[in-house]
């Protein structure tokens, strides 16, 4: 469930700790939150403080997102999406909209030379991570990443946004 990305909090910040069970890095707003009010998502800077650069710019936190997400790639769903991306001309065409989308909105976070048009979770041209394509779709709202929408309404009976499981 999209919602406007909001200033991270220090409460955030333990939550994902929580969440993650580690310390998180480059942090910059929560870019969903479950109906409980705990993040979801977070929006990550494109460089993090030790300066590594960091293509991930929405990444999942949920754990039970994480862990339905995790499922759906061990049945075999990233291969099956890679091959619908070749034979689904449309389907290819979102996806790579998809990519230009989240490298607009990382772009408002700063330019990185080193990840220069490279987005995530294999877009544009495959499906490497539905982590980050979930997350992607979570933060921005259904219509924008096509494949992450899908992965969401396939973990639909394990996890939904609209129903707290935290």
């Amino acid at each position: 469930m999209a919602t406007p990305a909001e200033e991270v909090t220090e409460r955030d910040l333990a939550v994902v700790a929580e969440q993650l069970g580690r310390e998180p890095r480059g942090v910059v707003s929560v870019a969903a939150r479950c109906v409980c009010g705990r993040p979801t998502v977070v929006r990550t800077a494109p460089r993090l403080p030790d300066g590594t650069p960091f293509p991930t710019t929405f990444y999942l936190t949920c754990p039970p997102a994480v862990a339905a997400v995790s499922t759906l790639e061990a049945g075999g769903a990233m291969r099956e999406m890679t091959a619908r991306l070749a034979e689904d001309p449309e389907l290819a065409a979102a996806h790579r909209a998809a990519h230009e989308d989240y490298l607009r909105r990382r772009a408002e976070l700063g330019e990185v030379a080193e990840i220069e048009g490279i987005s995530a979770g294999g877009m544009p041209d495959r499906v490497k991570c539905l982590h980050v394509l979930v997350g992607h779709a979570l933060a921005v709202g259904p219509g924008i990443n096509p494949i992450g929408d899908e992965a969401l309404e396939r973990i639909r009976e394990t996890w939904r946004p609209d129903r707290c499981t935290c």
